[in-house]
């Protein structure tokens, strides 16, 4: 007979069994537990190949970090912001090889939160859902924010006038609200609810266009680069170093985001490791070389306040329109690819948890025609669409960077329970150098975590009461786990 204690009810965990038997349609859940409420014998779609898949973790990270983090990031730490790039790389490489391993062994969807349900429990696994939650939403967020400077860019270089500056920005004294953010939300989310196979589709022909705009940038770049403008190399310490590397840290995402498509991944236990580990490569020395670029083509102190600095950069280098007006034109590309990657994370989480009884269950519910949730795609567009239209870059980014971080240290962690709890289970890659590389991936985010602002973290107190409320008012009651609990307590009786 199940225990009914909070303890056991809060460290209960979901069978990898029932996880992987979801995923392919079938209940995986005991005798006499209650039907899958709101799938209809629906579920995703397996369509997507290695290079859709790489793209979305390509696609999801390049852009982020580049296009615009950089005139958040430099005036924190000066020249050494390249010192960033490399600590949050290497914390993200760190955590890429556990993802890989997990992604391997667990192949669905919901990333994080389905990992932490297989190996930390119940209330770990909701409490990591709505960090992903908060990750994925206000990342989503934070890059639409920025699709208007470059938008704007594009318009002044290509037809002379900008849209007007009261519908270009977070409310404050000369801002209203962010329409082009409100415009590109909507966009992606009507690309998501045609259909996943059209959107990665669309996707990787938008990530072969940005990685082409960037090495555009560091091709222009370099021709600029002086030396002079990387010293001093660290004027503000390594705190700026430290504050920087926290603060862009979110920008890799996109490994969080490729095992968010598990259940949608053709031959995933090969695939999926595959795509996390191109993308981290891709991607990291893509940044660096960008970074280093930027840096020796202007002085640091010219990055703060810097609207779309990037093609800033590339015309004050050539002298020119074009260059900057082509690079204007991918990254408005480029940060639409984002935008439709994040939101495309962030809905598949919320469909593992409304499917595990977490949340209502018609966040779970598919449309026959696409397979698509087009409701839980909906509500995702609102509340993106809300606070890319009224809360300011800097908050959002910070925000999106605790919650990955508390994501990626979960993943760390999972690993070495499932290697204990489970060491026979199927794994098409293991995390080599274990269990050091996991434990040097907590002690990584553990020290950038240390280094966000003091108000990042009363975000995320609220966040953590959020979930409380919503776990003990509504979770712990209708998760499906409690249900089949108690539909075996009862058959008990009656035996």
């Amino acid at each position: 007979m199940a225990s009914n204690t909070l303890g056991s009810r809060l460290l209960r965990r979901k069978p990898v069994t029932t996880l992987i038997a979801e995923s392919e349609g079938r209940d995986g859940l005991p005798a006499g537990a209650p039907e899958e409420g709101g799938r209809s014998g629906i579920h995703l779609r397996r369509s997507i190949g290695l290079w859709q898949l790489s793209a979305i973790g390509i696609g999801a990270t390049i852009g982020t970090g580049i296009f615009f983090v950089l005139t958040s990031a430099v005036p924190s730490a000066g020249p050494a912001v390249i010192l960033s790039f490399v600590i949050a790389a290497v914390t993200a490489g760190l955590t890429a090889l556990c993802y890989a391993e997990m992604a391997s062994a667990i192949p669905v969807s919901g990333s994080s939160y389905s990992y932490a349900y297989a190996t930390l429990g119940e209330g770990v696994a909701f409490a990591v859902g709505i960090c992903l939650l908060m990750e994925y939403g206000v990342s989503a967020s934070a890059i639409a924010v920025s699709w208007a400077e470059y938008l704007n860019k594009f318009f002044d270089l290509a037809f002379g006038f900008q849209l007007p500056e009261a519908l270009t920005g977070a409310p404050d004294s000369t801002h209203w609200f962010n329409l082009p953010a409100l415009l590109l939300v909507a966009m992606v989310c009507f690309l998501l609810i045609r259909g996943v196979s059209e959107s990665v589709k669309v996707n990787a022909a938008m990530v072969a266009i940005k990685i082409l705009i960037l090495l555009l940038f560091i091709g222009v770049g370099l021709t600029g680069f002086h030396s002079g403008n990387l010293t001093p190399f660290m004027p503000l310490g390594i705190g700026g170093v430290q504050v920087a590397a926290s603060s862009i840290f979110f920008s890799f995402i996109g490994l969080d985001a490729v095992s968010t498509a598990g259940e949608e991944v053709k031959n995933p236990r090969r695939t999926l490791p595959m795509a996390i580990i191109i993308s981290l490569v891709v991607v990291t020395v893509l940044y660096i070389l960008v970074a280093l670029a930027g840096i020796g083509a202007q002085p640091w102190e010219k990055f703060e306040g810097q609207e779309a600095g990037l093609a800033q950069i590339l015309q004050d280098i050539t002298g020119a329109s074009w260059p900057a007006m082509l690079f204007a034109v991918g990254a408005i590309v480029s940060i639409f690819s984002i935008t439709l990657v994040v939101i495309y994370g962030q809905t598949r989480i919320l469909y593992s948890m409304g499917r595990d009884g977490m949340l209502p269950k018609r966040f779970a519910e598919l449309s026959p025609r696409t397979g698509t949730p087009v409701w839980n795609t909906i509500v995702v567009g609102v509340g993106v669409g809300a606070l890319a239209a009224f809360v300011p870059l800097r908050v959002l980014a910070d925000i999106t960077s605790l919650g990955t971080l508390i994501a990626f240290s979960v993943v760390a962690i999972g690993v070495i329970v499932l290697r204990r709890t489970q060491p026979d289970l199927p794994r098409g890659f293991k995390v080599p150098g274990y269990p050091v590389v996991p434990l040097l991936s907590v002690g990584f985010c553990a020290y950038l975590i240390k280094g966000l602002h003091a108000d990042t973290f009363a975000a995320g107190g609220i966040a953590l009461v959020l979930a409380v409320t919503v776990y003990f008012g509504y979770s712990i009651k209708h998760s499906k786990l409690e249900r089949a609990e108690r539909q075996a307590e009862a058959d008990a009786k009656v035996g």
